[in-house]
C-alpha cells in the first residue's frame, strides 16, 4: 500500500490516492480534459489493481484532512525511466503552485526508485499542461514519436 506523502501547504496536503477517491478523481480528470477511458484502464477495478503495483504511485492533492480531491498526478516506472501522467488540479486552485508541487512530490518518489529520467505524456492541444512542464524543467522532444497497439479502443 502506498505511504502517505506529509507535503503541507496551508490546508492543502498532498497523499496516496485511496479508491474512495476515484468519483471525484474521474470529475477532476473529465473538467481538465483528460481523456478518460471508464470502461478500460480508468475504470474503479483496473485504478484498484494498478495502485497496488510496486512501480505505481498515485498522489491526490486534498483540502484539509479529509475535504475533497482537488489535484491528482500518477508516477509510475518500467526500471529505466519515470514517467508522470495525470496531472489535473481543480480550475478554483489553478495557477498557485499546486500542480507544481504534485509534479515534485512526484519526482521525489521516482527519485527514490532510482529514475534518473523522468518523462510525461502530453495530449496535442494541451497547452496548459506543456507550459507547466516546461516551467517545472522538462524539455520538448518533436523527434520522439509515440506509438500504441491496443487489444481494443477502450483501454
Amino acid at each position: 500500500m502506498p505511504r502517505s506523502e506529509n507535503a503541507r501547504n496551508g490546508r492543502l496536503r498532498i497523499e496516496a490516492f485511496r479508491i474512495d477517491d476515484y468519483d471525484r478523481v474521474m470529475d477532476l480528470w473529465a473538467a481538465g480534459g483528460l481523456p478518460l477511458k471508464p470502461q478500460g484502464r480508468d475504470s474503479r477495478e483496473s485504478v484498484a489493481r494498478q495502485i497496488g503495483l510496486p512501480n505505481v504511485r498515485f498522489l491526490v492533492a486534498r483540502d484539509g484532512d479529509s475535504g475533497p480531491v482537488v489535484g491528482t498526478v500518477l508516477a509510475t516506472h518500467d526500471g529505466r525511466k519515470g514517467w508522470i501522467n495525470r496531472l489535473a488540479v481543480d480550475a478554483a486552485l489553478r495557477r498557485r503552485g499546486l500542480g507544481a508541487r504534485l509534479v515534485r512530490a512526484a519526482e521525489d518518489w521516482l527519485a527514490s526508485e532510482g529514475m534518473d529520467i523522468l518523462a510525461c505524456l502530453i495530449e496535442d492541444g494541451n497547452e496548459v499542461s506543456m507550459r507547466v512542464f516546461e516551467a517545472l524543467g522538462y524539455k520538448k522532444h518533436p523527434e520522439i514519436f509515440y506509438f500504441a497497439k491496443r487489444k481494443h479502443p477502450g483501454v
